[in-house]
């Protein structure tokens, strides 16, 4: 591959790599804007991203006849095949954030219904981190930064453990108050969900060491550093 059709195979890959950047930036504000649905009991917020999610699906589509196009007529290799796999690997896990952020959407909804619930620290926490490494697994994906790749992946097991913290409170406010069950669920779920999008987070991660390096590390994401 050489001359004009090497520029302009690779002019289709900076133009794919702009395209799941532009999915990562609407996963990620879908996002946030149900957690912000779900903190402040706004209900507009919470349909605008169930309303949404379509654009986001129709994003990895398109992703992934691109994907499947380049491998068929350009037959890449070492790199360029790497980053192709990569691209649609993480477009499935975006559209799986933002299926994660419809889910959350939807338990704002339902928390608007249910009136005040006690407030969980843990839970804002957990949002907090599971966004941190979702921003930084793309930016590592951008940068194509393995060392930030393999920090998000060793941030995992404490989003984790926020989670199962999450659970143990939230279970506590219900045996307490048996009134208080409807939103414990509903507060549980969200948490599972934030937990998901974490784990999204370090596929992301380790798909960008793959995307580098040529090596797989999951199942030893953990042990890697």
């Amino acid at each position: 591959m050489s001359g004009a059709p090497h520029r302009h195979f690779h002019d289709e890959l900076s133009d794919l790599k702009a395209r799941v950047l532009q999915m990562s930036a609407d996963a990620q504000a879908a996002l946030g804007t149900a957690l912000e649905a779900l903190l402040q009991r706004d209900a507009d917020r919470a349909t605008a991203v169930i309303e949404g999610d379509q654009g986001i699906d129709s994003a990895e589509l398109a992703i992934e006849e691109t994907v499947i196009k380049l491998l068929a007529t350009q037959q890449p290799m070492a790199r360029d095949l790497r980053f192709l796999t990569a691209a649609m690997k993480i477009a499935n896990d975006l559209e799986r954030v933002g299926d994660h952020a419809v889910n959350i959407a939807q338990s704002a909804q339902q928390l608007r219904q249910r009136g005040a619930v006690a407030p969980v620290p843990e839970l804002v926490e957990i949002s907090r981190q599971s966004r941190k490494m979702l921003a930084d697994a793309l930016g590592a994906f951008i940068r194509g930064d393995t060392e930030a790749a393999r920090a998000v992946c060793r941030r995992d097991d404490a989003v984790d453990a926020l989670h199962r913290s999450v659970f143990r409170i939230v279970l506590t406010h219900m045996m307490e108050d048996p009134r208080s069950i409807s939103a414990g669920i509903e507060m549980v779920l969200v948490s599972r969900n934030l937990e998901r999008v974490a784990d999204l987070a370090t596929n992301i991660a380790e798909d960008v060491v793959f995307m580098v390096e040529g090596r797989s590390i999951k199942h030893h994401a953990q042990e890697e550093g």
